[in-house]
């Protein structure tokens, strides 16, 4: 069995559930396949921010073998997981969330998309042959990649947005700053002794990049933030993608599509592996509202670059509001307000 480094379970965050969490039938579901799914795409982005798509291309072949790997590796004694990082462009964690403070019942793996990285760091630990796993990875990434632009690309279509790949560009740069990262939740036999409470294994955020892809095992857990502030739990699906809305879409659209916020709780019984793709833009692009989409309007956010936004975000906690920092209308109406102040969220359980 797969198992964190064992730490007291208080040492982790703990939410109360004042009434049984019931699945959310009415998130969006886009078949990719059907020609009017570009409208489908953008009423999703601007209500949730936040969708299922089927029919999304990517072979099951190329999800079950990078799983498997992930097993793997997640399978192995935390001694030798733990020579894999950090620091540098392909870490391990466990428990530990970011350099501030957050904790999760949590163990991930972080990786460059670059195509130029060596895994071989990887292969030394996993005692995997380097081919199976660059296969494995790369077929994965591709795939991932590509629906992630047609679905970006159709967005621009709904949007009547030209050129259409004026988002997809991006992620297709040779210096597109996109990463994956493998998410392992062991499961927690403690929770069933606690009843109306819920163990975090990664706590709230919205994620900073353009788009973010993820497909998880048959494992409940990830759930989302609604508008009016409630939190649904999400249907396990191993056979669909999750796509998320991230903060530099959310800007670059000038706040019509809105960055989801989302958590995972730990499961009682049963081990969670998820799967995410993260597309980001090139350091050096300058994030702003397209110019199309404004219609007279004035722009809703500092122009920034996605250096000094991942920087900003890199510094913050994980249910800060990272884009309050960079928001012209909070930073208007609330000249009394630090910019530490601006960038955090009142959160309620």
């Amino acid at each position: 069995m797969m198992v964190l480094h064992k730490p007291a379970i208080e040492q982790f965050s703990v939410i109360k559930t004042c009434k049984p969490t019931a699945f959310f039938p009415g998130i969006p579901l886009i078949d990719l396949s059907k020609p009017d799914s570009n409208h489908l795409l953008v009423k999703a982005c601007e209500e949730f921010g936040f969708f299922k798509v089927i029919n999304h291309g990517v072979p099951t072949e190329f999800i079950t073998k990078l799983e498997a790997q992930a097993i793997k590796f997640f399978s192995l004694p935390i001694s030798e997981k733990e020579k894999a990082g950090p620091p540098g462009p392909f870490s391990y964690g466990n428990k530990s969330i970011g350099p501030n403070g957050d904790v999760g019942w949590v163990e991930y793996l972080l990786l460059t998309t670059n195509p130029g990285f060596n895994y071989q760091r990887f292969v030394s630990i996993s005692g995997e042959n380097p081919e199976t796993f660059c296969s494995a990875l790369n077929d994965y990434l591709s795939a991932v990649k590509k629906m992630a632009c047609e679905i970006l690309e159709l967005l621009a279509d709904g949007l009547k947005i030209q050129p259409r790949n004026a988002f997809s560009k991006l992620l297709m740069d040779e210096q597109s700053d996109s990463v994956f990262r493998l998410n392992h939740y062991p499961p927690c036999p403690e929770l069933q002794d606690m009843n109306d409470r819920n163990l975090i294994g990664f706590g709230e955020h919205t994620d900073p990049q353009i788009i973010s892809v993820l497909r998880s095992n048959n494992t409940s857990g990830l759930q989302i933030s609604l508008r009016d502030g409630n939190w649904i739990s999400v249907p396990p699906d191993q056979n669909s993608f999750f796509i998320n809305v991230g903060d530099s879409l959310q800007v670059m659209t000038n706040g019509k599509f809105k960055s989801v916020r989302h958590r995972v709780l730990a499961n009682s019984l049963k081990s969670r592996v998820s799967m995410i793709y993260f597309g980001g833009p090139p350091l050096s692009e300058l994030i702003a509202p397209l110019p199309s989409l404004m219609e007279g309007e004035d722009s809703l956010y500092k122009e920034f670059t996605w250096f000094e936004y991942k920087k900003s975000a890199h510094n913050s906690r994980l249910a800060d509001n990272r884009l309050g920092l960079f928001e012209k209308v909070a930073a208007s109406y609330c000249p009394l307000l630090s910019p530490t102040l601006l960038g955090q969220r009142v959160i309620k359980t």
